[in-house]
């Protein structure tokens, strides 16, 4: 989601580097390189120049730390102030009784019904229980449109039949709530712009009626520097709580996250990663922060890691490494689970060092290349895939019609699995085994 302002803050610091003291010119030059590369990112003018004033301010007044680099001087004091810029409390606000109502508001297009069931998928996920309702009688079938998105995210919907005011459908919904024992009810609004009075008038309404817990500003990232003033004008009329960015995976360049929390005061709380209904995120300041500066983000990673692998598999895995008893059946197992974490390129944007090398935002990971070798896997025998020395020339070419694929994949594949099983057995013999063997491994 930062890749162009990470690369060309990377190229601003990598200027730095070689010079032994940190000197007003190269400061100068650093922070000229560093205002292009937020105003092309589509930051907003006055918030780049007031966040280039604090980085300058401090560069040159404090001490030099003489066990820093230049570069790494300037990268120190900008990641603090990009946390410091994107940091508020931005946890999720609850009532003190439930239901809790959050209400979505935005302009029509940003993705608001589809962010209705992410967020409710979200909440199932972390102990609660949503109901989502939707208020929005103007757009055809957009009622039908949250219902079928409520059930592929696997969420209570509540239909609202024979109703045809916003008002008395949020209404019912409260009911239904608390009948139904659902401790959160997410209205999902109409689209409108904030120069419609009567639509905004409406959404008042609600507000006064249903005292939300959470007025959450929906806004697509790949617009810019227009979700940005769009919120300022939501919030200045109904008083936002947070706003949640959808479309981060595109060719968003950033900007608008850098923005809207200083423009609007408000914190930037959930954020949409891509198209499935798991992909949505709490957003973290300090590691939006370490991401933008090409800094990685492991702890996002260790979530993702955690969500997807059966602990118990993972400890039952770890002491198959170091007992060399890593089969084909374990192998296939270990890709099934690394298919749970999602994109592979998205992973590996997260590791420290790896987002911003060059060219990394253009290659393409197959990752029908996992299913292919998990298909060749699945056409062996039991006996087969526990030991893999039995598997001969009649069995190869048995294996290959079975998966769809040529004797030359599979000989491929068994080739890399023994030369996988031989690593394995020199890493764990020794003692870095030893050392392992005191600790848990996430199933990777």
């Amino acid at each position: 989601m930062f890749e162009a302002l990470t690369e060309k803050l990377q190229r601003a610091f990598k200027n730095l580097r070689g010079q032994g003291k940190l000197s007003e010119e190269h400061l100068r030059g650093a922070l000229a390189q560093i205002r292009e590369a937020l105003l092309e990112a589509d930051v907003h003018v006055e918030v780049a120049d007031a966040l280039l004033a604090r980085i300058g301010e401090k560069a040159l007044g404090q001490e030099v730390l003489l066990q820093l680099s230049p570069d790494q001087q300037v990268i120190k004091i900008v990641r603090d102030e990009l946390t410091a810029l994107l940091s508020q409390t931005a946890r999720p606000n609850f009532a003190s009784r439930p239901p809790s109502v959050w209400l979505l508001v935005g302009l029509q297009g940003s993705g608001k019904t589809t962010t209705t069931g992410k967020l409710a998928r979200w909440l199932s996920r972390n102990g609660h229980r949503p109901l989502v309702v939707s208020t929005d009688v103007y757009r055809p079938a957009a009622r039908e449109q949250l219902a079928q998105v409520a059930r592929a995210a696997g969420v209570r919907c509540f239909a609202a039949e024979g109703l045809l005011q916003p008002l008395e459908i949020a209404r019912a919904a409260l009911r239904e709530a608390r009948l139904s024992a659902s401790d959160v009810v997410l209205v999902d609004t109409a689209g409108r712009l904030h120069i419609d009075d009567e639509l905004m008038e409406e959404l008042e309404r609600l507000k006064q009626a249903l005292s939300p817990t959470e007025i959450l500003f929906v806004a697509d990232a790949m617009t810019g520097q227009d979700a940005v003033k769009s919120a300022e004008e939501f919030h200045r009329r109904l008083g936002i709580t947070g706003v949640i960015l959808t479309k981060m995976d595109g060719d968003a360049r950033g900007g608008a996250a850098l923005s809207i929390r200083q423009v609007t005061g408000q914190p930037l709380k959930f954020i949409g990663v891509g198209e499935k209904f798991d992909a949505l995120e709490p957003f973290h300041p300090e590691r939006a922060a370490s991401r933008i500066l090409g800094m990685g983000d492991v702890l996002s990673f260790i979530e993702k890691v955690e969500q997807a692998v059966d602990q118990k598999k993972a400890e039952e895995m770890q002491r198959k490494l170091l007992d060399n008893e890593f089969t084909l059946e374990d192998f296939r197992d270990q890709l099934k689970q690394l298919k749970k974490l999602g994109p592979l390129d998205s992973l590996l944007k997260m590791m420290p060092g790896i987002g911003p090398l060059k060219g990394l935002k253009d290659v393409q990971i197959d990752e029908k290349e996992i299913t292919r070798v998990v298909a060749i896997i699945d056409s062996m025998t039991p006996k087969e895939r526990a030991n893999h020395m039995i598997i001969n020339g009649s069995r190869r070419r048995r294996i290959a019609r079975g998966s769809g694929t040529t004797v030359q994949e599979v000989n491929q594949l068994l080739k890399q699995y023994a030369q996988m099983r031989k690593m394995m057995k020199s890493l764990t013999s020794g003692s870095l085994g030893r050392r392992l063997s005191k600790f848990s491994l996430p199933g990777l």
